[in-house]
């Protein structure tokens, strides 16, 4: 095929992203239509896309002549959702994580394996990023030796807060490890090609104590043990007061990497007399806007080479099943043994 008709699925702040990314950046896609509930949503798509319209995903699939779909709808959708799309011939980009109900994941993880002739994408976009694809580069070329400890923040800005509410308080997130640290879940897993045995984690609603009326923590953090002794922490929050904080440090045995030590948005540093600043990028979109790009330009051109992407569904549900353990972990004070299937 020379393009790949693609639909969309869900067009908040990330759906938006994608759609316009397909629609503006990537030849080989044509995206000819999107589906949401907000009609304010579909009305700017339809006017700035020139996209055909839906606010039932079953309808949009059934209707258009489309070979794949990006599903960026709330968590909980994705396995029906993912479902639906393959037994009616379409390849699937899904959003991560892969679902909030364990059973309906496996279920869907089975499904996805029951479809092999359609190619199935999950949206781990940091994999996808350079500085992340040149650190595991270095790792695997034993640039630092044995890795000994990683540390991972991912801590979005402050000023989301309101919207994160209103989105948590009507979608179940998942939680900040499911919602948030899944990323650097999977980037210790993709990097020590090991899984964790041991979590024990904590949290705290510090910086929004309105987060506790939903069952939410502001600020998490996780720390996983593996079988070799090695460490990991996870640290995710909500309070970042000058913009979107994402950080990794890989320590080595003989020799460390550090991934994105400061959010800085260009190379403009302003000297006054209120001292030295340094811009900031205020957002996971801003920060991560080529990897998003380069992850559907992966997938489209996966679909077109009808291969499978190296991002399996396995990655998907180990990472669920470790980012759960943790949410257990922090919301009972104990240490919990982490069991994959």
């Amino acid at each position: 095929m020379e393009k790949v008709n693609v639909g969309v699925i869900g067009l908040g702040r990330l759906g938006m992203v994608h759609a316009d990314h397909l629609v503006s950046l990537i030849s080989d896609a044509n995206v000819l239509a999107v589906c949401a509930l907000d009609q304010s949503q579909l009305d700017y798509a339809k006017e700035n896309f020139g996209v055909n319209t839906y606010q039932n995903y079953k309808e949009m699939i059934d209707k258009e002549d489309i070979d794949a779909v990006v599903i960026v709808a709330p968590t909980g959708f994705h396995p029906e959702m993912t479902k639906y799309a393959l037994d009616a011939g379409k390849h699937v980009f899904c959003e991560k994580p892969l679902g909030l109900d364990m059973q309906e994941v496996k279920e869907m993880a089975e499904h996805i394996k029951a479809h092999p002739d359609k190619v199935f994408q999950l949206g781990f976009m940091r994999r996808f990023d350079e500085s992340y694809r040149h650190a595991k580069e270095l790792v695997d070329n034993k640039q630092i030796g044995d890795i000994i400890y990683i540390r991972a923040y991912g801590i979005d800005p402050i000023t989301g807060m309101e919207s994160f509410t209103k989105f948590a308080t009507d979608n179940d997130s998942g939680g900040i490890f499911v919602d948030m640290c899944i990323h650097d879940i999977d980037l210790i897993r993709w990097y020590t090609e090991m899984d964790p045995v041991q979590t024990w984690s904590l949290g705290n609603n510090i910086a929004a104590p309105q987060l506790k009326e939903i069952g939410e923590f502001e600020t998490g953090v996780a720390t996983l043990k593996f079988d070799n002794g090695m460490v990991a922490t996870l640290i995710g929050g909500r309070h970042a007061a000058h913009g979107n904080q994402v950080e990794m440090e890989i320590m080595g045995s003989h020799g460390w990497i550090r991934i994105a030590q400061e959010p800085e948005k260009d190379f403009v540093t302003l000297f006054t007399d209120a001292g030295v600043v340094r811009p900031s990028m205020q957002s996971f979109s801003e920060r991560f806007e080529q990897a998003f790009i380069t992850e559907l330009k992966d997938f489209i051109s996966n679909v077109k080479a009808n291969r499978q992407s190296d991002i399996s569904v396995e990655d998907g549900v180990k990472a669920l099943q470790i980012a759960k353990a943790c949410k257990e972990s922090a919301e009972t004070g104990e240490i919990v043994n982490i069991v994959l299937d």
